[in-house]
C-alpha cells in the first residue's frame, strides 16, 4: 500500500524536488502540503509551492499556510541560497487553484485525526514550527502518526554555522519540541544529504526525459548549483529535501543508524546543534530516534527521475 505522507516544506529549490518526488512516486500518497517561513518569507514559499503543484499537476491535495515566523526568534531566510523568490532561475506560472482556508497547523492536525493511527508519516524539509504548534495544540496526534522522517540537522556538520544546519537553527525551540516527543523521528540531516550530489551525469538523465517538470527540475538545480558554488564551495549541489521522501519510498537506499539526538538551544557557538550519542548501547534504551548514515546515490536519482518520467508531460 502506497504510504500516506503530509510535507511541510517551505520551497525552496530542493523542496520543488521533494514535492515533484512525493507526487510522481506511486508508493506515496500525498494527502497535504502546508508551508512555514524558512528558505523565504511565508508569502513567497506558499506562493512557490503553488507553482510548482501547477508544475506537476498536483490537483485534489489540500495545501495551506502556516507560520509566519519562528517560534521565538527572528526570521532567518537563505535568499543567498534560493534567491529572492525562494525558486531562483525559474519562471513561475499562475497557481492552479487556492489554498485551504485553515491555517497549516490546523489542517496537519484535522488530517492526522481523521485518518486511524500509524498510517500518516510527516515528512518536514523546513523549519519545525508548524510540526511543534499542532503537537502542542492537539497532544493526541503525537501518537497517531507513524513516525516523522524530516530533512534537517547534521551530526558532524552544519551549513548556517558550523554545527547547526539551517532548518534546525532557525527555529531551535520548535526542534526541540519534535525531537523530544515520543514519536519514531529519523533525521535525514547534511552528513546524509551533502551525498546527494546532482552531478552533471544525473542532470543530463534529468534532461533527458525532456518533459516541462524536468525542464524545471534542470533550471532549479542549475541555479541551486551556482549558488551553492559560491556561498559553500560545492562542486556540485546537494539536493538535501527529496531525501526525506526517498527514505519514506525505501528505506533501503540508506543506512541508518539508532542514536538520542536533541537539541542545543543555549550555546553562544552551538545554538541549533542537533546533538547526537553516539556513546552505545547504554544511550539506545526507550531511544526513538535514528539519523540517517550513507545514501544509495545511484537509486536514489533513480527515484527522482522515475517520478519525473511518470508525472509526464504538463501544459504551462
Amino acid at each position: 500500500m502506497a504510504q500516506k505522507i503530509i510535507i511541510d516544506c517551505d520551497p525552496g529549490l530542493d523542496d520543488a524536488v521533494a514535492l515533484l518526488l512525493a507526487h510522481g512516486n506511486p508508493d506515496i500518497e500525498l494527502l497535504a502540503v502546508t508551508t512555514v517561513v524558512g528558505n523565504q518569507t511565508l508569502e513567497k514559499v506558499t506562493r512557490n509551492a503553488l507553482a510548482v503543484a501547477r508544475v506537476a499537476n498536483i490537483t485534489g491535495v489540500p495545501f495551506a499556510a502556516g507560520s509566519v515566523r519562528p517560534l521565538v526568534r527572528k526570521i532567518e531566510t537563505a535568499a543567498h541560497i534560493h534567491g529572492e523568490s525562494g525558486l531562483g532561475g525559474v519562471t513561475l506560472p499562475e497557481p492552479a487553484f487556492s489554498l485551504d482556508p485553515r491555517h497549516a497547523v490546523q489542517l496537519l492536525i484535522d488530517t492526522i485525526m481523521e485518518h486511524p493511527p500509524g498510517t500518516i508519516t510527516l515528512v518536514p524539509t523546513a523549519g519545525l514550527t508548524n510540526i511543534a504548534l499542532a503537537a502542542r495544540l492537539e497532544p493526541r496526534i503525537v501518537e497517531r502518526v507513524k513516525q516523522v522522517v524530516l530533512m534537517g540537522g547534521g551530526y558532524h556538520t552544519g551549513n548556517l554555522t558550523p554545527v547547526a544546519e539551517f532548518n534546525i537553527r532557525i527555529d531551535p525551540e520548535a526542534a526541540h519540541i519534535v525531537f523530544n516527543e515520543k514519536w519514531p523521528l529519523t533525521m535525514v540531516g547534511l552528513d546524509l544529504t551533502h551525498q546527494a550530489v546532482a552531478t552533471p551525469q544525473v542532470m543530463a538523465k534529468i534532461a533527458a526525459v525532456g518533459t516541462n517538470p524536468a525542464k524545471f527540475v534542470v533550471d532549479l538545480l542549475e541555479f541551486y548549483g551556482n549558488s551553492c558554488r559560491e556561498a559553500e564551495g560545492f562542486e556540485h549541489p546537494p539536493v538535501h529535501d527529496p531525501c526525506a521522501v526517498a527514505y519514506v519510498i525505501d528505506p533501503t537506499i540508506m543506512t541508518v543508524r539508532k542514536a538520542p539526538v536533541d537539541i542545543e538551544l543555549n550555546g553562544k557557538l552551538t545554538r541549533g546543534m542537533t546533538v547526537t550519542d553516539f556513546r552505545g548501547s547504554a544511550a539506545l534504551e526507550g531511544c526513538h530516534t535514528q539519523v540517517a548514515v550513507k545514501l544509495d546515490h545511484g537509486r536514489f536519482w533513480d527515484l527522482v527521475i522515475d517520478a519525473l518520467t511518470r508525472i509526464g508531460e504538463v501544459e504551462l
